[in-house]
């Protein structure tokens, strides 16, 4: 039965698939019906849900008082009838609501015209025995940082076009593997909500603009690297890491993205809230993980891989982890597993600077083959790209 006092809550999407697994009886009915996979059923349903009990909108729970637009419900309290069972009297605290603000920027952010992101027809060949692997380490979109106390500038803008740039010459180098994986290792946001300071520290960050601003622009470049990785491989993956400046950002971003490509049947996007997540490309298999916290040690992730995924370990010949954190390179090598943290692309900020961190910048892009596991890799520094 169709309850319409949801559709409030809902996007046009939300409600059609509310719709249809009411008519259909189950996600997985609804899900062949509507030509998706049933994942995105489920994403849309909890999506819807969890706006509408913001709202105070629940009648499984007798939340029936919805707060009026621009209120978010605080708390309810909620007197029953002993003998009836059925509610008497109910108290709805609510608050201003800042996050709908936050809610129309991603919306935004998923319309803005971005020229590369329009329908793009496959490759007219690819080589079947190939992937291309995109690992694009911490980006801090929304960073601020001055020449004259670091170093370099960097802002929003120049954070988009050292991206942009980036990819662009690294899938034309790349040859036309049948396989792509964009993989977001963490920090793609530098700070994560209305305030700029890190989630986990309360660390005050140097900012640049409002957070709307980092919501549009970090969409708008990973449809961009998605984009151009369309362009010249067949399939894409796309993963983005949990890390500890984005740790709320991350999750929205993520199914931002996957609701977008919910109809390219080319993009794969990894949905999973897990800071753990894998790629498997036959006989090869990646981790990827931010590298913060007491699990991210390099001599720990090889035995979390295998215990993870215990079967793609023993059917895989060639198994490495890809982290960030540390904006630096480094190597580590166990039996049976490599683990690498890779450079940046952004200069340092003042706290870096200060404190007398200092890395090489530079993105890469790694081919594997599926039998013989990395095969080649392509190299573009900031520096490179103003030569271009």
């Amino acid at each position: 039965m169709i309850d319409e006092g949801l559709r409030p809550y809902a996007t046009p999407r939300q409600w059609e698939v509310y719709c249809a697994v009411q008519e259909h009886g189950s996600q997985r009915a609804a899900a062949r019906a509507l030509g998706c996979v049933q994942s995105n059923i489920s994403t849309a349903l909890t999506a819807m849900h969890a706006r509408a009990v913001q709202r105070g909108y629940s009648p499984d729970h007798d939340m029936t008082h919805p707060a009026p637009q621009g209120f978010r419900v605080k708390g309810t309290s909620t007197l029953y009838d002993l003998q009836s069972g059925e509610a008497r009297m109910q108290w709805v605290k609510t608050a201003t609501d800042g996050s709908e603000d936050a809610l129309q920027a991603i919306v935004d952010g998923l319309k803005d015209e971005v020229p590369s992101v329009a329908p793009i027809p496959p490759p007219e060949r690819v080589t079947a025995s190939l992937m291309a692997a995109y690992p694009i380490g911490d980006h801090h979109i929304g960073m601020l940082a001055h020449k004259s106390e670091t170093g370099e500038n960097f802002d929003i803008s120049i954070g988009e076009d050292l991206l942009r740039g980036a990819m662009e010459r690294l899938t034309n180098s790349a040859p036309p593997a049948e396989t792509a994986l964009v993989a977001v290792l963490g920090d793609f946001l530098h700070f994560d909500g209305w305030s700029a300071v890190t989630p986990t520290s309360g660390h005050l960050v140097d900012a640049d603009g409002r957070f709307y601003k980092l919501v549009r622009a970090a969409l708008r470049s990973i449809r961009h690297a998605v984009a151009c990785a369309l362009q010249r491989h067949q399939n894409v993956s796309l993963a983005i890491t949990i890390g500890n400046h984005d740790l709320s950002s991350a999750v929205w971003l993520m199914e931002a993205l996957a609701m977008f490509y919910e109809t390219e049947p080319r993009v794969t996007v990894d949905t999973s809230p897990s800071h753990f997540k894998y790629h498997r490309f036959r006989r090869n298999l990646i981790g990827m993980h931010h590298g913060h916290g007491k699990a991210a040690k390099p001599g720990d992730l090889p035995g979390i891989m295998a215990h993870d995924r215990a079967t793609d370990w023993g059917e895989t010949l060639h198994r490495t982890w890809y982290t960030g954190h540390i904006h630096n390179r480094q190597f580590f090598e166990a039996p049976g597993c490599s683990v690498e943290s890779f450079r940046i692309l952004p200069p340092a900020d003042a706290y870096a600077a200060n404190n007398g961190y200092r890395s090489q910048r530079e993105m890469q892009a790694i081919i594997y083959h599926d039998e013989h596991g990395e095969i080649e890799r392509h190299r573009i520094t900031p520096l490179m790209l103003e030569e271009a």
